[in-house]
């Protein structure tokens, strides 16, 4: 993908309902998983007036080796440390990336006991973004490509 769409304000841009289509490949083994489904970002109010976030969750089915399972996982967004940022928290508050899409296209890195997850975020247009993160460790090798699609 060449060209990014600079996002002046993550959190705004964000906001609302996406469709979500996620592939995932251990690329160890060449198993193949599946997730489809909805992430809405809706208001969260903490830290006060001009401080509000966006609470991310996301529902849907995962089929891994053939099996369907419902899915779900909740993120909170915060406004991060410069103006248009954010900085992403599991939903007990943990840290897990900062976001950064002013200029299109963002990476960051979450390290997890012996794995490395790193994910780059890029932007197509104002309907459509795409996350592509690859875990490595002892005893992972996965890639997990996300495609969002704007709802409504």
């Amino acid at each position: 993908m060449g060209e990014f769409r600079p996002v002046p304000e993550v959190l705004v841009y964000l906001a609302g309902s996406w469709r979500v289509q996620r592939s995932v490949r251990d690329r160890a083994s060449g198993d193949e998983g599946r997730f489809d489904g909805i992430t809405v970002f809706s208001a969260l109010k903490e830290g006060g007036p001009g401080h509000d976030g966006l609470l991310h969750e996301e529902s849907g089915a995962f089929v891994w080796l053939g099996v369907a399972r419902p899915a779900e996982r909740t993120l909170r967004f915060l406004p991060g440390p410069t103006p248009g940022t954010a900085d992403v928290r599991f939903a007990d508050g943990r840290p897990f990336h900062d976001l950064d899409l002013t200029s299109g296209r963002h990476i960051a890195d979450h390290p997890c006991a012996a794995d490395l997850y790193r994910g780059e975020f890029t932007v197509r247009d104002t309907d459509h973004w795409r996350t592509v993160w690859r875990v490595a460790g002892p005893s992972k090798d996965l890639l997990l490509t996300t495609d969002y699609v704007r709802v409504g």
